[in-house]
């Protein structure tokens, strides 16, 4: 795993970016016309750890192709016992060798990874597994590097064009001059925003082991019933219990309960921090008919076969396939190697998955209002990543 250090660069450098990001935004789009420039200058920006973690899987499967008895071991893998029957057939030490590197490296991600209690990628290999074989049946060798050098070129070529476009504008010498250096400070700086969320999570990973280490002690004391009890407690209560040596079984009973019951409500889409629930519809009468309105946050057009996708362990993506899901977090990063669109009901701008999307280059549309329940799993569909629309075709 990454060395988890604090960088007293790190706020700085983030909102480098940021500012960079606004400002070519604002200027480009007075001065030549551009929207959303920060969709193609930021393709394969280095040091993004979020990025990465998606082409990191490509080397993975890379490494599992050459061997069809692995493949099939995976392909038949029904619990995480996997790694351990690897090395029984041909290529698979190399295989569990290159997948758990790869866990070392970002073990502690899964979906909803800001909770502490949810299960690691470390803790269920099982996870990664759908994504390693997508990408051996749908990847060429090599792919990690192609990729990234493909979209270094498309962002060269853009800044170039850009460049070129200011020269001949007044005051264009200067312009371009500025705009070069917000492009390179973009570049240099985009993917600090990662490490904050990258380096919290690892600490979550080693928080909540030594958590149910301590559990697993009260459970053989007979204190608790089960090492997870202590998700439904609070830090002074689980001190409590490990100084007394007992636990309220009541207590813990009416804490399972309710979030039993907290798990069966619908978020709302928006919350203010006073805690009220705001609704509205968007109006926009620039659409075509039956069209599903967003918000516009990575450019492109794309049409193809929608997967309407809810867990990314189950997901059985396909080169050109869209992705339809309630949202995405990191965890679904290996997904866009795959995908060529992105349609998610919660997001905005700076969201996950409106970041990598623009960072691989994949039209994608947020914010879209029951997507998963108005789009049907295998419809052709259309996203207008500039104008914030879905198309069912």
């Amino acid at each position: 795993m990454r060395k988890i250090l604090f960088d007293p660069r790190g706020m700085p450098a983030i909102m480098a970016g940021m500012e960079a990001t606004w400002w070519l935004n604002e200027k480009l789009r007075d001065w030549l016309g551009e929207v959303n420039p920060a969709d193609t200058l930021s393709l394969s920006a280095p040091n993004n750890v979020t990025s990465e973690m998606g082409l990191a899987l490509l080397d993975v499967a890379d490494v599992i192709r050459p061997y069809p008895e692995v493949v099939s071991l995976l392909e038949a893998a029904a619990d995480d016992g996997f790694l351990d029957r690897l090395p029984e057939v041909t290529g698979g030490r190399e295989a569990r060798d290159a997948i758990e590197r790869y866990l070392d490296e970002y073990g502690m991600r899964c979906v909803g990874e800001i909770d502490i209690t949810r299960t690691r990628w470390s803790e269920h290999p099982l996870t990664i597994v759908p994504m390693i074989l997508s990408n051996v049946r749908n990847a060429e060798p090599g792919a990690r590097e192609r990729r990234f050098e493909q979209g270094r070129r498309r962002a060269y070529r853009k800044a170039e064009d850009l460049l070129a476009r200011l020269r001949e504008l007044p005051g264009g010498e200067e312009k371009a001059a500025e705009t070069k250096r917000m492009i390179d400070q973009l570049r240099t700086f985009i993917g600090y925003r990662e490490y904050p969320k990258y380096n919290m999570v690892s600490r979550y990973l080693v928080h909540k082991q030594a958590l149910l280490a301590e559990a697993r002690r009260l459970v053989d004391a007979g204190v608790l019933a089960d090492p997870e009890d202590i998700y439904f407690l609070t830090l002074p209560e689980l001190a409590g219990v490990v100084r007394e040596q007992r636990a309220d079984a009541r207590l813990l009973a009416e804490r399972r309960e309710a979030f039993a019951s907290y798990r069966a409500l619908t978020a709302p889409r928006v919350l203010t921090s006073e805690g009220e629930a705001v609704t509205a519809t968007y109006q926009r009468d620039d659409l075509p008919a039956g069209a599903l309105a967003g918000l516009a946050v990575s450019s492109g057009t794309v049409e193809g076969r929608a997967r309407v996708v809810f867990d990314m362990a189950e997901a059985d993506l396909e080169p050109g396939d869209i992705l339809v899901t309630p949202y995405t977090d990191p965890s679904w990063t290996p997904a866009f190697v795959t995908i060529s669109g992105l349609v998610t009901e919660v997001g905005g701008l700076m969201t996950h998955g409106a970041v990598v999307a623009r960072e691989y280059g994949l039209p994608a549309v947020v914010g879209v209002q029951n997507a998963t329940g108005l789009i049907t799993d295998g419809q052709r569909i259309r996203v207008h990543g500039r104008d914030g629309y879905v198309e069912i075709l």
